[in-house]
């Protein structure tokens, strides 16, 4: 790898992360310029979160098949184009939502492409441990600032050119990444033996994880309550019947090594919690804020900043203690903090300062928890990172959709207090799982190789 890759692949992450938090704040202005109901929010807010869900371990596995940076490189070719398609939506009449849904799917399912292959080459491109440790810390801070930043960018881009400008800011971030990553990124050596791609368990899996994602969303209203049990249930029943297939299959979509991979599955029940406990949290402070409170918007997402902003600053420690701690020690540390956050939150309920200081300490842990996570589930052979990258994200994916939708009903029943006492109970329950039986799992993750060596 060339100087700059790094950079390079973390602006991948920042741009897909992006596009999905500057598109959700126009979500009002799209609804209202391409003339479709207020019902059509659900749709347009949950379809990229579906797409990019269930195509992310089928991206990791084109990555393998295919090469890494050529997936990438067609991942974000196919964000911009599909972004165009986007912003012109409303020239096509009537059919005008039907393709902004089509274009927020398509850029899901390129994102999808984009993010595996990325840190599979940004791992690549740091086989020194402690550089890894940094590149990671880079990787999550920019997912963060995204986050963080995408709200306001999205607000000033509608006010100021429109809602179809949300979409045409992807055309130039995609050049500048085609020609970033053309300039850094080497070649990583094509696979010498070609497996068969695993088309019925690619689509068993991308429909399964649809229909989770979707469910949870519904979940989260009472008048599509029954229509996210069923569509959980579907989940549930094609997720069986992908395991039948990945035990069946000649060549699976998700390797056997990776399945048995005991780093890879701790690494991403870690990234699962982690995003079920912080997510839930930020949206249920979303809305206390602005209904019990009656803050503005822009005052509400100033509030939660305060998150995004802790998981840069904390994120930037995690090289120095990642030399000097257990990547689970300092997971349980993150997720400690998250705990702490949560109950805080949950103790102070009623007022603005309570929820300040709440999110930055859950996105301080958070800092902390999702580098180590991504490090031990990444801590696997060379030919299983890919897969690694790929299942990774697709459990933080997961883990934002169902944590979100269980503590919006856990809310809605018993109170917000109530949702956030359960976050910081799971989040308390992972943070002593990491923590008791250290000295077992040093040993076990020193013994399973790392990527890219």
């Amino acid at each position: 790898m060339r100087r700059g890759a790094v950079t390079v692949l973390c602006l991948v992450q920042f741009v897909d992360v992006l596009g999905v938090t500057s598109a959700t704040t126009a979500i009002p202005a799209i609804l209202e310029g391409v003339g479709a109901p207020a019902s059509a929010a659900g749709p347009l807010a949950t379809v990229y979160a579906m797409f990019f869900g269930g195509v992310l371990i089928l991206g990791a596995r084109l990555g393998d098949l295919f090469g890494h940076r050529r997936i990438l490189l067609i991942g974000i070719g196919m964000f911009g184009a599909v972004s165009v398609l986007g912003a012109t939506a409303a020239l096509w009449g009537g059919a005008a939502l039907a393709v902004v849904l089509v274009a927020r799917a398509l850029q899901g399912a390129a994102a999808a492409l984009s993010v595996p292959s990325a840190l599979r080459l940004l791992l690549a491109a740091t086989p020194d441990e402690s550089r890894r440790h940094g590149a990671l810390a880079a990787w999550s801070a920019t997912g963060a600032a995204a986050g963080a930043s995408g709200f306001l960018v999205g607000g000033l881009l509608v006010q100021a050119f429109g809602w179809p400008a949300v979409f045409w800011v992807n055309l130039p971030l995609a050049a500048g990444l085609l020609a970033g990553i053309a300039l850094t990124v080497r070649h990583r050596p094509e696979p010498t033996e070609r497996v068969p791609l695993d088309l019925p368990g690619a689509a068993l899996l991308i429909l399964a994880v649809m229909a989770v994602i979707a469910g949870a969303a519904w979940l989260e209203q009472p008048a599509t309550l029954l229509l996210g049990f069923a569509a959980m249930a579907v989940g549930l029943v094609l997720g069986a019947l992908l395991v039948v297939r990945l035990r069946t299959a000649r060549a699976p979509l998700i390797p056997a090594a990776a399945i048995h991979s005991r780093t890879l599955r701790h690494g991403t029940a870690l990234s699962f919690v982690n995003t079920a406990t912080t997510s839930s949290t930020a949206v249920l402070a979303t809305l206390f804020l602005q209904e019990r409170l009656g803050l503005e918007p822009v005052a509400t997402g100033l509030t939660l900043m305060a998150l995004s902003v802790a998981v840069i600053l904390t994120s930037t420690t995690t090289r120095w203690l990642l030399a000097r701690l257990s990547a689970y020690a300092v997971s349980g540390i993150g997720i400690g903090l998250i705990a702490l956050g949560c109950l805080l939150l949950a103790l102070t309920v009623g007022t603005w300062w309570g929820v300040l200081v709440g999110v930055t300490l859950a996105g301080a842990g958070l800092g902390l928890s999702s580098v180590a996570a991504t490090t031990i589930g990444t801590t696997v052979p060379d030919e299983l990172a890919g897969s690694a990258s790929g299942i990774l994200n697709t459990g933080a994916q997961l883990g934002t959709a169902l944590g979100t939708s269980a503590l919006v009903l856990v809310a809605s029943l018993a109170g917000v207090g109530a949702g956030w006492l359960s976050a910081a109970v799971i989040a308390a329950a992972t943070a002593v799982w990491c923590l008791l039986p250290l000295q077992a799992r040093e040993r076990e993750l020193s013994g399973s190789g790392s990527t890219g060596r």
